[in-house]
Parts: C-alpha cells; structure tokens; sequence
C-alpha cells in the first residue's frame, strides 16, 4: 500500500527517514543479512534486540523485559516476572497453537517479540519494525556515507501485536498501529481512555479496563457503607485514569464524596510521603483511601503512616496494582492489615508451570534475554561476557528452574496466553471464511487485511486458559471479573490476603468474611456526617453532598423524606418517632371529670329543691301565700328554674345531633322562662303604682291571663330565634383541633363539639340577658314598694344579685378562650352560671314561701278585703312615710303620721293579693 495515499505525509517522512538510517547502518555492516532462525546460536545484528520466530503468519510482542533506565540509558535492570514470564507465555502459546489440529491446521505461527524496556518513547521506536513491511520505500533520492544506494532487507510483515503491558505504552504504540490497520491485543492495560474506539479503534485488551475496575471498588465502597473517601493516584496515565473514572462513576451514581484527590509526583523528594499522609489527615473522617498507585508508592505510602503512628487509621482500597502482591506489605503488616484489594479474576496455568520449569540454556536459546535471566535467576555468572562481572559464583547450566531458585508463576500469564489466543482464534475464522478447504495459507491470506482481522477479533468467543469466556465488546474491552482480596492477620499473627469475594458485573462480598484490626470484625466508619436519628432530617451542606448537619422536625412536622420534613394534616399529629403522621386521640367532657362532677352535683340538688318547691306549692294551691304569689306566673317561674337546672345534663352528655338539639334548644329557654316571668311581674307592679298616683282606676293587663299571655309572647321570641337557627344550620357535631392544639403535639387532643360558635352562644343568651336587664330595671323603679305588697323587693334582689353572676361569668367565659382547657373551663362556668341563677331565684322568691307554708301554717291565712283605693293609698303613705324617716329625727314622723293618716301599717307581715280585689 502506497504511504501517500492513506497517511499523512509529515509522519510518512519521519518513519521512512529512520528506515534509510537503519538500512544505511546494515549497508556499512558489509552485506545483507540472510534470514537466521531464533535457535541459531550467534543471532545477526539486525535482530539483537528482539526474539524472532519464522512462520506462515508473524505477531508482534512487545514486553517489558527490562526496566527504565537512567541518566539517558533506554533500558535498566531485567524483570525477571513481568518480562521474562509473560514473554515465555507468548512462546508456550504460539507452541500450543502451532501443535494444535483443529486450531489454524497446516498454518504455523511466528512471532517478532520486542523489549519496551517499560518506557513509551523507546517502544515507540521498537515498534516500527512491525509496520516496515508496510510502507513502500523510496530510496532513488537516498544515498549512504559510502555514496552507495541503500539496501532494504526484506522485513517480517507482522499481522498483529499482542502488548503492551504498561497503559502509556499501550496508547503510545497503539496511535501507530492504527494508522496501518494493524490490531493489537494487551494482556495488562487497563486505561479507561484506551476504551475509546474513536481514537484506539485498533486497540482489544483481555484485561477489563479501569473503569469496571473503578466501579468494582466504587461498589465496595458502597456495600461498606463509606461515602466520604480520598483518592490517590500515582502520576501518570494508569493511576490518573484509574482515579478519574472512580471519580467520574461516583458523581454520576451519586452517594460517594469525595474528601481530597492527590497526586503522587514520578520523582517525588524527600519527605514527600509524609506530607501526603498528612493532607489525607486534613479529613479525618474520610478514612478510607481509594489507591491506583504503583508497589513503589504503595510501599512507600505504608511506610510513611507507620511513622506517623496511623496505624489503623487509614482504610485501603487497592487496585490490581497492589491486588495479592506481599512486596509492598512486607514488614509493614500492621499499618496494611485491613487492606481490600481488587484483582482480575486468574488462574495459575499448570502447564505453564512445567513448560517454564523445564526451561534451560540448552533448550531455550530462541530467547534471546534468557541468559541473562539464568544469571539473574540463579545469583551466578556465565562466562566471561555475562552480565554479572561482579558475581563470585559461575553458572554451571545445570541449575533448574523451582528447585534451585524460588519460582511463583506471574499475574498476568493467563492474559497473555489468552491475547495469543484470541489472535490465532480470529485469524482461525477468517482462514475459514476466505481459504476454505485450502491447504496451509491461501492466496486471500497472504496480504492479512488489518480491519477484516479487528473484526474477527470482536466476535472472537472462546473458553481461556482460565476457563472463563474470552470475549471483546464493541470498544475492544473483556468483560470486568475481579477477585477481592482483604490483608489479614490471623490469631497465629500471620498475615496473608484472604479472598472476601468477587466482582463480575455486580459486586458478590462476604461481609463475615471481613477482618478489621485486631481481629475485629465490626465495620468501620468512613463517613462524612453520621445517619440522622429517625425523625430528623439533612441538612446538606452545600457543595458536599455526603456532609449534612441534622435537624429533627420540631412541631407537627414529620420527617417526609430524607431531606425534607413536612406538616402534619391538621387533624394528625406526628408519630412517636415522627416517621409518619397519626390522628390526635378526640376527647370530650367525661362524666367523671371534676369539671363535670361539680354541675351535676348543684344542677341534682336544684332539681330536687325546685321539685320539692313545686309539689308543696300543687298542695297548697288554693291557700294565701301560693295565691298571694300568683300561682300561673309561679309555675312558669319554676318551669325556668327546672330549665336552668336541667340544661346542665345536655351540656355535659357526649356530643351527637340529638344532645346538639338539646343544647340549642335549651340553653337560652329556661332563662327566657324565667326572666320573662319576672319581668312579667316586676312591670305589673311598677304600672299599678304608677297608675295609683294617677287615678284610682286600676291599669289594664294586670289579670293572671293577660299576664300569662304576656309572657309567652315575651317566650315566643326566645322559641322563633331558636327554630330560625335551626332552619339556617341544622345542629350537628365537629372536632376541634384547634382547642388543645398544644406546643407539644404528644398532648394534642381534638375536642369534640357541637357546632354552637361563641357568637350563636352569646345569640342565643343575649334575649334571656335583656329580659333579665330590663327586669332589673323595674326591681329598681319598684324598690320603695312595700314590702307587703307582693314580691318587688325579693325580686330586686334577685335580679341584683343574678346581673353579678353574669358580670362574673363574661370574663370567665371569655378569658380562658386560648386555655388548653377551655372546654372544660366554659362547661362547668355556663352550667354553674345557670345553676346559680336558677338558685337566686328559687331561694330569694321560694324559699320564704315554703318556709311559712310548712312551718308557720298560721300566718298563712287570709286578710280582709280591701279596695284597690284602699290598697293604694296605703301603698302611698308608706312611701311618704318611708321619705319623711329619712328627712326627720325619730319620733317626728310619727306624730305626722298619726295626723294624716287614719290607717296605720299593720304590725304583721301580711301578704295582700291583688287576684282577691276587683281591678
């Protein structure tokens, strides 16, 4: 493929500018180079650097076989795990492939195996001997020092890459390999950005990307309890991007803040860490630390809380990067127990084991790096051009792998194994699709499309080495499948990583699994604010959405929610724990509350009093005193009293429509009779006195049916008040919240009433209260009436004193109107009210009356007949004689008197009825 036609051409110029270089130097080396095989002893210089393997179909390898180097060296010390392990993986499983029947049959593959000496910029340019083969030189204008032409050497056209193991090498070599369409397949990156199929659409891993590892850990954060967390990260693009998505994901699900996010510098100096630990101190209630940093900073943070006495303190959520490793706990067990660490899901693959074991000098010379692992491995030294000058002890080649040296298999085997497979399985399907039934590699193959094989390599589905599904989905990434490790320390004082649980789209952890420090198993806390108390709501604090103050909801107020509180309905009140609202208890005035006790008991007595009054005043019907009273006006008088005193029962009964009825009906009625009937009288005795000065004719409606008929006309307002009441709004019941709505909702109580109002109370009194003021008026007109005529003083009396009961009721009534106990309060004060009036009456106007009718019979007799002249004038003259005793000194009125007047006043208390003279 032309380089002009696809790619751009200022970095068409630089690659091809650094295959003349390199063609330039293998000119000067004296000859081209003819193919040599891996197992040739003295490899060719062209490959000194890299594994080649010949075959029908090559792949790249990129592994990081040598650490960085310094002080401008590209590559450090060997990695004996994580180079030369994953390496070998790469080799046993192109073997397994190459020796397989079903898998790529009659088709072999090789493979051009790179170091990337763990740094991105050097395995950028390692990598472009994989995209030699694709670019077409142009040399006519090139020329060497010797002034020859270059010679290309025919390169290996690699189909596909598996690598790299570091995330920013990964994306460095990846940005290459796509713009020629060649697939690369990594067994340990695990950036999220490399997720982007836009930018990396070349790019699979079989390694979950970070950010199913970030939801992992946000998941376990989440099941602990913790919402209040720090981050750590170290610098550059794993410990960046692990941090970030952790980031990212939390704030989208929400419920996890977070307290600090630090950085870890690449070269940090000197008392870097302690000043980390520190800063993660500035929130002491963020205790649990969510950690992408490498074992270096992992180590060296651990070390830095142990100086700094937090041992215990922090709590450790690692990454893959820490995962089951005992390096960076070593020696510091204590400051790391409690650690939960994530790790993708693996398998140690035995084979392997006994492939690796079986490895030796002899046996193992297409690697090229493998002696100076055996050097490594073994503590020894290889001849004279080995890599340790300075070891005492010389190899011998007998040495073995496992018995002579320790050996764990390395993490990420599996993966690597399972990428090579993922290849060979895509290029499996599409040898089927485009040389079926053809022998070996077809003529469609022979020129491997890179995008027809990226989509094989999506669909590709297959059981790996771990016996899970290797799987690719549309970004190229493997499904997330994590084991979570927790660093313990067991009774026996023996630390190791326990596996708690595991994570595979959704996060499965055994909670009694866990171990804390000092064998406690309680969960710890890593919160910002503690939980809110039932019945309080958060307060948030604005920016922090984990941190909130509470505050309980005071009043009617319930807790509707986490955040909000709301008010009762007004007929409820909240619940104990103020979680939900519930209806206030409804009381009423109980029969055997004191307010109710001291009524009944006045109102019985009066019942019984004005009963007896009535039965001696029917027995004694026809004699002078019940006469002299006037028996009808009597009669309706005491039907008033009974009213007064029977009104009590209703007012206290348990309120329905029919009490209700009662109490509307009644109220106001016994009064009305009452004072009605007084007035009656106390009018008629104020017209005869006053007609007397006039004439001596007597005033018209003085007889007992003109007086009835008076009063009942006066009853009939009270009654047609009534009944409009009734018409405008029939009785009924209602509970009223507001009586004994108290500050403290536990002592609400709803009261239920009848629905007579203040204003229709006072409606319905306010006619009894005028019959009863007016009534007053005239006892006062008729205050110097005698004694002897009828009942006016009695009745003065009586009136005076009952206006003072009502004067006293008004501000007692009205006064407790906010009282928590205003209904009990009003009952008994309008009940005893009545009562009292009642018992004015029947002890100022009956009283004497029965006294003289049972225990003096004798003055119960009647007097001579007199005229209403007669009457009168008496009446008149003992007016005057009244005025004149108290204008004049004793003994002169007298005098006066006995000259004026012929009739004398009687010396007896006579009672003159006015029925027994003719008006």
């Amino acid at each position: 493929m032309a380089w002009n036609s696809k790619f751009p051409t200022v970095s068409g110029c630089h690659i091809l500018s650094l295959l003349i270089l390199e063609s330039c130097w293998l000119l000067g080396s004296s000859s081209p180079k003819p193919p040599v095989l891996a197992d040739s002893q003295q490899p060719q210089q062209e490959y000194a650097h890299s594994i080649r393997i010949d075959g029908d179909i090559i792949l790249g390898g990129l592994f990081p076989v040598h650490a960085r180097g310094e002080r401008g060296i590209p590559c450090g010390e060997l990695k004996k795990e994580k180079g030369i392990h994953r390496l070998e993986a790469m080799l046993f499983a192109i073997d397994l492939i190459n020796k397989d029947p079903e898998l790529l049959p009659n088709v072999t593959l090789g493979a051009r195996i790179l170091d990337t000496c763990s740094r991105d910029t050097y395995a950028l340019e390692q990598s472009l001997t994989f995209v030699q083969a694709l670019i077409e030189r142009d040399g006519s204008d090139a020329r060497c020092a010797n002034g020859e032409p270059p010679i290309f050497a025919k390169p290996d056209k690699v189909v596909g890459v598996i690598g790299a193991s570091a995330s920013s090498v990964s994306i460095m070599v990846a940005n290459i390999l796509r713009l020629f369409k060649i697939p690369q397949i990594s067994y340990a990156s695990t950036a999220p950005e490399l997720s982007d199929n836009t930018r990396y659409d070349f790019f699979s891993r079989v390694v979950p990307p970070d950010s199913y590892q970030a939801q992992a850990m946000l998941d376990i954060v989440t099941a602990m309890g913790w919402n209040y967390v720090s981050t750590l990260a170290s610098e550059g693009n794993y410990g960046e991007s692990g941090v970030e998505a952790f980031v990212q994901i939390s704030r989208e699900l929400g419920g996890v803040c977070i307290a600090q996010s630090l950085k870890i510098p690449r070269e940090p100096r000197l008392g870097e860490f302690d000043k980390i630990v520190l800063r993660l101190l500035e929130t002491p209630n963020a205790r649990a630390v969510i950690m992408f940093t490498n074992e270096d900073d992992i180590r060296r943070i651990l070390d830095a809380a142990k100086r700094n006495n937090l041992t215990g303190h922090f709590l450790w959520v690692g990454s893959d990067s820490w995962g089951s490793k005992i390096s960076p706990v070593v020696q510091q067990e204590r400051v790391a127990e409690g650690a939960v660490t994530v790790l993708p899901k693996r398998v140690s693959v035995d084979a392997f084991d006994r492939y690796f074991k079986s490895r030796s000098l002899s046996n193992n010379r297409r690697n090229i790096w493998f002696a100076e692992f055996w050097e490594e491995n073994f503590g020894c030294k290889l001849g004279m051009h080995g890599k340790r000058p300075g070891s005492p002890k010389k190899c011998t080649g007998l040495e073995k792998v496992g018995r002579d040296s320790t050996y764990e298999q390395e993490g990420k085997v599996q993966f690597v194994m399972d990428a090579v497979y993922a290849m060979a399985h895509a290029l499996h399907q599409m040898h089927r699709e485009l040389c079926a039934g053809y022998p070996g590699l077809c003529p469609r193959m022979a020129n491997v499309d890179g995008k027809e094989l990226l989509g094989h390599i999506r669909s590709v589905n297959f059981n790996g080495s771990a016996g899970t599904p290797v799987i690719f989905n549309e970004n190229g990434d493997a499904p997330g499948r994590y084991d979570i490790f927790q660093y313990q320390i067991n009774n026996l004082s023996v630390a190791e990583y326990k596996v708690i649980g595991h994570w595979t789209n959704q996060l499965h952890l055994n909670m009694e699994a866990l171990q804390w420090t000092s064998g406690d198993s309680s969960l710890p806390a890593s919160v910002c604010s503690l939980p809110c108390r039932t019945g309080e709501r958060k307060k948030v604090v604005k920016g922090v959405p984990c941190c909130w103050h509470c505050e309980r909801c005071e009043g009617y107020h319930f807790q509707a929610s986490e955040f909000t509180c709301e008010l009762c309905p007004y007929e409820k009140r909240p619940d104990r724990n103020r979680t939900g609202c519930q209806p206030i208890p409804i009381v009423k005035l109980e029969w055997s509350s004191p307010w109710a006790l001291v009524p009944v008991f006045i109102s019985v007595l009066g019942i019984v009093a004005t009963a007896f009054i009535v039965v001696t005043f029917v027995r004694y019907n026809d004699t002078p005193i019940v006469r002299a009273s006037g028996r009808e006006m009597s009669y309706v008088l005491l039907t008033g009293i009974f009213l007064c005193y029977v009104i009590t029962f209703p007012m206290i009964a348990a309120p329905d429509v029919v009490v209700c009825s009662f109490r509307r009906i009644f109220l106001g009625l016994g009064m009305c009779f009452s004072y009605a009937a007084l007035l009656t009288k106390t009018n008629r005795i104020y017209r005869i006195f006053e007609q007397g000065k006039k004439a001596v004719t007597a005033p018209r409606f003085i007889s007992p049916a003109s007086q009835l008929a008076i009063t009942f006309s006066l009853i009939s307002v009270q009654l047609l008040g009534i009944l409009a009441w009734f018409a405008a709004d029939p009785p009924h019941t209602f509970v009223d919240y507001g009586e004994q709505r108290t500050q403290d909702p536990r002592s609400a109580r709803g009261v239920l009433k009848c629905d007579i109002s203040d204003l229709s109370l006072i409606c319905s009194l306010g006619y009894s209260i005028l019959l009863m003021v007016t009534c007053t008026v005239y006892a006062i007109k008729t205050r110097s009436v005698p004694e002897t005529f009828n009942e006016a003083k009695p009745i003065g009396f009586t009136m005076y004193t009952t206006c003072i009961i009502w004067l006293a009721f008004i501000p007692i009534f009205f006064g407790t109107a906010q009282s928590a106990e205003r209904m009990y309060i009003q009952t008994a004060t309008l009940t005893v009210s009545l009562s009292l009036s009642a018992s004015v009456s029947l002890g100022m106007l009956y009283v004497p009356k029965v006294y003289i009718i049972i225990f003096h019979p004798e003055r119960n007799v009647p007097k001579r007949k007199r005229s209403f002249k007669a009457i009168v004038t008496a009446a008149t003259m003992t007016s005057k004689l009244s005025h004149l005793a108290a204008e004049r000194p004793n003994g002169e009125v007298k005098t006066e008197l006995c000259e004026g007047v012929e009739a004398s006043v009687p010396p007896k208390q006579t009672y003159v009825s006015y029925t027994n003279h003719a008006m």
